[in-house]
């Protein structure tokens, strides 16, 4: 999650308010996430780390039923076949459902675990598969340009969106493909915070805001708005406890007052999912790449 100074979201539309720019009112929004120090101090362990099993069951239920207005996008730019930069990649879940179409695929993220993991499974999928380990865009010069550039659920942890946008767009000959959730995936945990900190924490930002601020970059995307299967990010529900008490920064004594909270909120059916992680309401952006 990228966290910079803590900024108040403006919520009244004055003439100062007005003067804001969409990529300073994104960044301000992002901000405002920043957990206040007293409550992070407090934590066993950061709440900002997802276990990596989450990436890994996303990657194989994409890989056994690839579906989506993204994976959709990015078919038709892979004709003919071409090449992939998959970027934020994880274990693979935006770019190896596209193996068949692929030519090779360069997975770009920052744990090396999880590039593992990608690499094992691009290798079961019979492609070409190259890792770069790092940050986007600190490593997009050690990337050379593709047919087609996949970003999914990766822009809410973006503040500074104008250099991470324009190595999209630079690394792309056919289409970029951004898949993001339609708001925050963090604000499904606001009840819980003010449940257990008394804390009201941001509703935003949201799509709409991403799309302002890649406005003034002069990009306007196509955009697809549909809702994911919520069983894409099913977890048992041990798990879903473990991961929203870390990101509740609550003590792992405290395992069993989460599991009644969000019993009591409908979330111990059996068909529990990642409260921050997985969005049901997703967009699809794309645009025409930049490389030559």
């Amino acid at each position: 999650m990228a966290i910079g100074a803590l900024a108040p979201i403006a919520t009244h539309k004055d003439a100062s308010v007005q003067s804001v720019s969409a990529i300073e009112r994104w960044r301000q929004a992002l901000a405002a996430w920043r957990i206040p120090e007293h409550v992070l101090a407090a934590a066993e362990e950061s709440p900002w780390v997802l276990p990596r099993q989450v990436f890994v069951r996303r990657a194989d239920r994409q890989l056994a039923e690839p579906g989506g207005a993204s994976y959709l996008a990015a078919c038709q730019a892979l004709d003919p076949p071409g090449s992939v930069i998959d970027i934020g990649a994880g274990a693979g879940a935006a770019s190896l459902p596209l193996a068949a179409r692929c030519t090779a695929i360069t997975a770009v993220d920052s744990d090396e675990e999880l590039l593992a993991e990608f690499t094992a499974r691009g290798r079961d999928a019979g492609v070409p598969c190259h890792t770069v380990l790092g940050t986007w865009p600190q490593v997009a010069g050690e990337v050379p340009p593709a047919d087609v550039v996949v970003c999914h659920h990766v822009i809410y942890n973006v503040s500074d969106l104008e250099p991470f946008v324009a190595a999209l767009t630079a690394h792309a000959r056919r289409l970029v493909v951004v898949e993001t959730a339609q708001r925050h995936p963090l604000t499904t945990l606001n009840e819980l915070w003010l449940r257990f900190h008394g804390i009201r924490r941001p509703d935003g930002p949201t799509a709409d805001d991403a799309l302002a601020a890649l406005a003034e970059l002069g990009i306007r995307p196509h955009v697809v708005r549909w809702r994911r299967p919520k069983a894409a990010d099913r977890v048992d529900f041990d798990t879903l406890v473990d991961i929203t008490r870390r990101r509740l920064c609550l003590l792992a004594r405290r395992a069993d007052e989460v599991a009644a909270a969000l019993t009591e909120l409908g979330h111990g059916d059996g068909t529990a999912t990642d409260l921050g992680a997985s969005a049901v309401e997703v967009a699809t952006l794309t645009w025409p790449g930049g490389a030559g």
